[in-house]
């Protein structure tokens, strides 16, 4: 049995590794409410002297150096569109592993797992160029396709549907459903909390991503907000520390609203898959 002194300590410790974390975040929306002058001149000051949302204004104005709305709506469908073919395509794949008869599953399997340890950066350039060759850069498709599929989600569902009890499936299938009906009728609503999981790990892995927008789009219409905001921060904001944290604030809303829908079945999903 635990003591209440090592209870306390354990406490103590999440509450300090939580204030590393939000302290940041605090401080980008009390910064993002001050002016660019205070910004530079504040020094260890959080709390601005005069709150003001002049920042937020300037953001959202109708103007072309900043077209927040337009980078927001880029990320959002690049990150929803690309999100929901990697749920689809994964789930089948991982299903079909795991339950399905399929010739070579174990060699699958195996490149599945061998291929996660294969860094990003290593297939950046191949990819780079075959999106060239076919002229796809700087459209939509060069955003999403690169994400339509990956083996991280096959592997956690993978891992899902083998402990899915037989017997529900068996039971099913006595019932006169095909295999379609099942997958879709009986072991996908069971894995909800894995697919929420998986939902939210894509999402944000779309939404976060810096580079490949960067290098694969030229024009300022085709950018995401995270290549919009390093643009601005190397450009008209060099010198606009409150503008910077202003359009950060509201590149971090989809992200934080996502994970508050999704916490319980991401958490509950965690758990059942033992990723934590």
């Amino acid at each position: 049995m635990q003591s209440k002194g090592f209870k306390v300590f354990i406490v103590t410790l999440a509450v300090i590794i939580g204030l590393i974390f939000i302290l940041p975040i605090i401080w980008m929306l009390l910064t993002s409410f001050k002016s660019d002058q205070e910004a530079f001149t504040a020094g260890l000051k959080w709390l601005p002297q005069v709150f003001t949302a002049e920042n937020y204004q300037y953001a959202f104005s109708d103007n072309r150096e900043t077209p927040v709305l337009k980078w927001m709506g880029n990320s959002l469908f690049v990150g929803i569109t690309g999100t929901l073919i990697v749920l689809v395509v994964d789930t089948m794949a991982a299903y079909g592993l795991a339950r399905l008869d399929v010739p070579f599953r174990r060699f699958f399997i195996s490149l599945f797992i061998g291929s996660l340890m294969i860094p990003w950066v290593i297939t950046f350039l191949p990819l780079y160029m075959e999106f060239r060759t076919f002229g796809l850069l700087n459209t939509y498709a060069v955003l999403i396709l690169p994400y339509s599929a990956n083996a991280f989600g096959v592997f956690l569902l993978y891992q899902y549907f083998r402990g899915f009890p037989k017997e529900l499936e068996e039971a099913a299938f006595l019932d006169g459903a095909n295999k379609w009906q099942v997958f879709t009728k009986v072991v996908l609503p069971s894995a909800r909390p894995v697919i929420w999981t998986l939902a939210i790990f894509t999402f944000m892995g779309i939404y976060n991503d810096f580079l490949w927008p960067l290098v694969t789009t030229s024009s300022p219409e085709m950018r995401t907000i995270t290549t919009g905001i390093a643009v601005m921060q190397q450009g008209s904001f060099v010198s606009s520390p409150a503008k910077l944290m202003a359009l950060t604030s509201i590149a971090t809303i989809p992200a934080v609203l996502l994970f508050i829908i999704g916490q319980r079945s991401f958490i509950k999903g965690v758990n059942q898959t033992g990723i934590k």
